[in-house]
Order: C-alpha cells, then structure tokens, then sequence
C-alpha cells in the first residue's frame, strides 16, 4: 500500500504561484511514476503532469511553459510548481502514484483556486 499525503493548495489571484506537495509514504518502493491530477467542478479529472522514476517528466498542453512538476527522493516527496496561474486552473488537484501491477494510488486532494 501507498499513503499519499497532498499539501499547498489554497487561494491566489490569476498570474500568481502556488507550489503543490505530495508526500508519499508505505511500500515506495513498488511506485513507478507519480503525477498530479486536477478535476474542475462538472469536468472529467485530467492528467496535468508525471514524473516517472528517471525523472521523465510530461505535461499537459495546458501545463507546459508553466508548470513544473519536480521530486525530492530523499524526503519521497513529489512538487508540483504552478506559475503564471489562471483562473480555469481552478480545481482540485490530485496527486498519484502508479506502482507495479498497474496499482494505482490517490491522495485525498488540495483545492486550487484562481481569482481573477
């Protein structure tokens, strides 16, 4: 099993910054890759960016340029920075592990919202 543990979300206007964190705890060692996942109000949760074990990272269209998603292996910690933030960025934000036999583990979400 995998304790996923999200911290960092909060209130900020349109062109600020918010740094997301996602502490993981358990059976780290069975985790491949991990990501942050965002699901606005009447919207399909949408992947925003992974990072595998290598460091490979991928974003979404709507994240590149702005986000940066980052790990702390020593502190089992994964980031996510979010800059120049608009308000349909507004959403809750998930972090998620993928680990061996396709098992995949979620954090109770952190709310993001974006004023304009």
């Amino acid at each position: 099993q995998v304790q996923l543990v999200e911290s960092g979300g909060g209130l900020v206007q349109a062109g600020g910054s918010l740094r997301l964190s996602c502490a993981a705890s358990g059976s780290i060692f069975n985790i491949l890759a991990m990501g942050w996942y965002r699901q606005a109000p009447g919207k399909q949760r949408e992947l925003v960016a992974r990072i595998t074990n290598g460091g490979i990272t991928m974003y979404a269209d709507s994240a590149k340029g702005r986000f940066t998603i980052s790990r702390d292996n020593a502190k089992n910690t994964v980031y996510l920075q979010m800059n120049s933030l608009k308000p349909e960025d507004t959403a809750v934000y998930y972090c998620s592990a993928l680990a061996i036999r396709a098992r995949d583990y979620w954090g109770q979400g952190t709310q993001v919202t974006v004023s304009s």
